[in-house]
């Protein structure tokens, strides 16, 4: 689990597994992060190897924006992947759903010009589509081990949660959040459908679950399943 300060108000944590064939990143951070997460997964010990693969969990512009840095600075282009679902908002050929074009607009005007630039190139003006493979619920790719996607629609309509079958670790992207070192459930005021976002959460029961990683709020270890079938039967 990476962490990484976006702003005064917003802490993320993108994820990485890797073997000795190479890494895969799980969500890329804001536009402008991919320095950073190259950073902090250096440290954290892949050396040199290759990135291989990335998934994006969902659209949200704080999932996918450091993706077009990521793709224009790889010797070797890695794999995109994401639900079947989310891939048109992430290969611009469907608008984000969460985002007016208006916001977008003010949002890449605070963005410094490369940024910028390549994030048009990427998502509003694309040449190619960004996602190269989709993803479905239950299938398991062979990464590190073995990534078992779970597709949990609500927060948005491809959300999907990875599991990690060697460590038992849950990354949950949106699904939940960490906050006050409780595990909870999504945003409701960044998720349009509370309701199916709970009903996915009962999917999780069939995963034993040692721990999970929120892109906000971060590590939580504990009886996470318990915890999150609570979770799942709120009204």
């Amino acid at each position: 689990m990476l962490e990484l300060q976006v702003s005064p108000t917003m802490k993320i944590h993108p994820t990485i597994v890797y073997d000795e064939n190479g890494w895969a990143l799980a969500d890329t951070g804001m536009p402008g992060s991919a320095p950073a997460i190259r950073e902090l997964a250096g440290a954290a010990g892949i050396g040199k190897l290759p990135l291989r693969h990335i998934i994006l969990t969902h659209q949200d512009i704080d999932h996918v924006g450091g993706l077009p840095a990521f793709l224009a600075e790889e010797d070797e282009m890695p794999t995109v992947y994401a639900h079947e679902d989310d891939k048109g908002a992430i290969n611009g050929t469907q608008p984000m759903i969460k985002v007016t074009p208006e916001r977008l607009a003010g949002l890449l005007e605070q963005l410094p010009e490369a940024v910028r630039v390549q994030f048009e190139q990427t998502f509003l003006h694309p040449s190619r589509p960004n996602v190269e493979r989709t993803i479905a619920d239950g299938e398991t790719l062979p990464i590190a081990g073995g990534l078992t996607v779970i597709h949990t629609p609500g927060h948005t309509p491809g959300h999907v949660c990875l599991y990690h079958l060697p460590s038992k670790t849950l990354i949950a992207g949106d699904a939940m959040i960490v906050e006050n070192g409780e595990l909870q459930g999504p945003r409701p005021a960044v998720t349009p459908d509370m309701e199916q976002a709970l009903l996915s959460l009962k999917k999780l029961a069939a995963y034993d679950i040692a721990a999970v990683i929120c892109y906000h709020g971060g590590f939580y270890q504990g009886s996470a399943n318990e915890r999150i079938a609570v979770l799942a039967d709120q009204p």
